[in-house]
């Protein structure tokens, strides 16, 4: 990855990093705050959509994995996409079809509808989050990159809130269904993202991998003067475009150059999605069952969301003075220390500390995860690259509950026994990525 591309790196450098990233950042995390409440908004309506249509709640439960089987769909395809055609129009038709599907459910007139409904609303969620992590990244320099990308992940703890916040108003207003309401109003942001995104270019550093070198340019103008330095005081040299081929097949991903970093991650993405759908979406259920209730609630959900927010300020910290892999296998550890008091008892003390340290630390962990992956893929795989990790967290999400129950059966201990090893494991295998990105420029 050094060395190539420095004279794009030293022009982006050049162009400053202020108010045009400050912009994109907040223009994404609008939009990502959202997708976490499409995605939180599983459990919150869940008992409103079973009581409306006469269903069991494990039934209304469906709806979670249709959005989770749109959002695999569409991280791989719109990746695919995004490294094909560019960031600019697949960002915009991600975020069009997310909120328009997301309105159009909160009127599906039956069960059949929602679940239709809520799997396009998945492609459209799951196709904006890897594109708008490889975008942003593309518009950062190499010693300021890490720690803006852990903060458009920490935006998720805001959507967390937000939808807490919302179930509980939507469920003491009367002459609606709770659920209508609560997925109309989580569909609104998207619309606003939409209408902001129409104004963005494209990314400069894809628009300088395909040779359009005019166009990059000019795009690094308008980012210099908006962030109030002159435009090209430095100018790209057309003689170090890079000489990796302007597009590449998937299969590029599982190389002999990519396959030591790709396999590994891909599998700490499914690891971690696993242990983090079992411990804060299907963990609650079973103890809510044993009489911890609290778990489940809205005023608990917004402080396990404000633990969040420290995680992601040490990951921030992390992975510009330690380094990406340093932080996030720290932070793995720490997940899985954090299982282990899970399994000293189930006393309302010892779960509440034990969920504000999962929170706390799994978040960090996704924000380290999320800095480090665009970076390991050249940009002609970069949203193909975390597309296929999206996937890969929503086939662990999906995956969660089926190995849970049978963990569970075996005893509580045994079940969080079992996440503790998969996140050990998942700090064996970001050991063997074969790079560290911390301050190199992106290939």
């Amino acid at each position: 990855m050094s060395g190539s591309g420095s004279s794009f790196e030293q022009a982006l450098s050049s162009a400053g990093t202020g108010r045009f990233q400050r912009r994109l950042l907040g223009i994404f995390g609008l939009v990502w705050a959202a997708d976490a409440m499409q995605v939180l908004a599983v459990g919150f309506t869940a008992a409103a959509i079973a009581a409306s249509f006469d269903l069991t709640v494990p039934e209304a439960l469906q709806t979670g994995t249709a959005l989770f089987l749109g959002m695999m769909v569409g991280a791989f395809v719109f990746g695919r996409l995004a490294d094909r055609i560019g960031r600019r129009p697949v960002l915009i038709a991600g975020v069009l079809i997310d909120a328009v599907f997301g309105i159009a459910s909160a009127f599906a007139p039956d069960f059949a509808w929602l679940l239709a409904l809520r799997f396009l609303t998945g492609i459209g969620v799951g196709g904006t989050l890897p594109v708008d992590y490889a975008m942003m990244a593309e518009f950062l320099p190499a010693e300021r990159r890490g720690r803006w990308l852990v903060a458009l992940e920490g935006f998720w703890a805001v959507g967390t809130v937000a939808v807490a916040l919302l179930a509980l108003l939507a469920a003491n207003v009367g002459g609606v269904d709770p659920w209508r309401t609560i997925f109309l109003v989580i569909a609104l942001p998207g619309l606003i993202g939409l209408v902001l995104r129409l104004g963005l270019p494209e990314s400069p550093l894809f628009l300088f991998r395909q040779g359009r070198v005019d166009e990059a340019q000019a795009v690094l103008d308008r980012v210099a003067s908006v962030n109030g330095r002159r435009p090209r005081a430095l100018a790209l040299d057309r003689g170090t475009v890079s000489a990796i081929p302007a597009k590449l097949p998937v299969s590029a991903l599982f190389s002999a150059e990519l396959r030591r970093r790709s396999v590994p991650l891909l599998l700490v993405w499914l690891l971690v999605s696993v242990s983090y759908y079992g411990v804060f979406v299907w963990l609650p259920v079973k103890l809510a069952a044993g009489g911890l209730g609290f778990v489940r609630g809205h005023l608990f959900l917004v402080m396990v969301a404000l633990a969040q927010l420290p995680g992601y300020a040490l990951a921030a910290y992390g992975v510009e003075r330690w380094g990406r892999k340093p932080t996030l296998i720290g932070f793995l550890i720490l997940s899985a220390l954090g299982c282990f008091l899970f399994a000293l008892g189930t006393s309302g003390a010892l779960v509440t500390g034990a969920t504000l340290l999962m929170s706390f630390a799994l978040l960090g962990t996704w924000g380290a995860l999320y800095a480090f992956t665009p970076e390991v893929f050249p940009t002609p795989l970069r949203s193909t690259g975390m597309g296929s990790a999206g996937a890969m967290a929503r086939i662990g999400a999906l995956l969660a509950p089926s190995l849970l129950a049978p963990a569970m059966a075996a005893g509580f201990g045994t079940a969080l026994g079992a996440f503790a090893g998969l996140l050990a494991l998942a700090a064996v295998l970001v050991s063997l990525v074969d790079v560290e990105t911390r301050r190199v420029a992106l290939a």
